[in-house]
């Protein structure tokens, strides 16, 4: 832990005010959701938390697909492959860092939803809970991404946008899974922001299409798939 911990504090050192995890991670999801959002017959507090939602997802998996590629490049990457810390405690790190970055920018939608629109929180607890285990997901998702070796980071910004992307439209943040088609609605059960979002959609209206016991549950699963498969791609990537 105290590995993943120093791995964590040199990113937030480093990279968290980059121009591009900026960009990627603040002010993409905030203008996509705009776009749908507005013209929307529904008052602007109802829309808070989908756009929690896709915040957590864009920022917490934009740090470690910049971090990871830099550091390769300027050859400070191999410095921490050959540090005495575990393989684990470098994938856990960087996934930390995006993890604290996104619950840090989450706290920004969820605030003017409290301050400006008013918008009420049924349970409290529920949403603290749907946003460590939902921004620990991504989290855990970008670290994978960023597996790829590669010293560019387009190259693996684009092959991660081709799977956030498709997961904003079919998990139920602008389209309610209810009104999707059959094949719709079994696409989106693979998708972990299904789960982050239906159980950020009951704190705010105590209504959910799936319990926040199996939301939890489905989160959890995804975050261990993605750790293990990371944690493989580092070691067979890196032999």
């Amino acid at each position: 832990m105290s590995g993943a911990w120093a791995i964590a504090k040199k990113d937030m050192r480093i990279y968290y005010l980059k121009p591009n995890i900026i960009v990627s991670g603040i002010m993409f999801p905030l203008f996509m959701f705009l776009s749908f959002a507005i013209g929307k017959n529904a008052p602007p507090g109802t829309l808070i938390p989908g756009l929690i939602a896709i915040t957590l997802m864009f920022s917490a998996s934009s740090i470690e697909p910049v971090s990871i590629p830099i550091e390769r490049r300027v050859k400070t990457f191999e410095r921490l492959l050959s540090a005495p810390i575990s393989l684990y405690s470098l994938v856990s790190g960087e996934s930390l860092s995006g993890f604290l970055y996104s619950l840090g920018i989450a706290c920004l939608p969820l605030a003017i939803g409290v301050i400006v629109f008013h918008t009420p929180i049924v349970h409290a607890l529920i949403l603290a809970i749907s946003m460590i285990f939902t921004a620990f997901c991504f989290a855990t998702l970008g670290t994978l991404f960023a597996a790829y070796p590669t010293e560019n980071v387009g190259e693996v910004m684009s092959m991660l946008n081709t799977v956030r992307l498709p997961l904003i439209f079919i998990s139920g943040v602008f389209i309610p899974l209810s009104a999707m088609p059959v094949i719709g609605q079994m696409i989106a059960l693979i998708s972990p922001l299904t789960y982050g979002n239906d159980m950020i959609e009951y704190a705010y209206t105590g209504k959910s299409l799936f319990s926040p016991l199996l939301d939890i549950m489905m989160l959890i699963i995804f975050i261990l798939i993605f750790q293990v498969t990371a944690n493989y791609l580092y070691k067979k990537f890196n032999e």
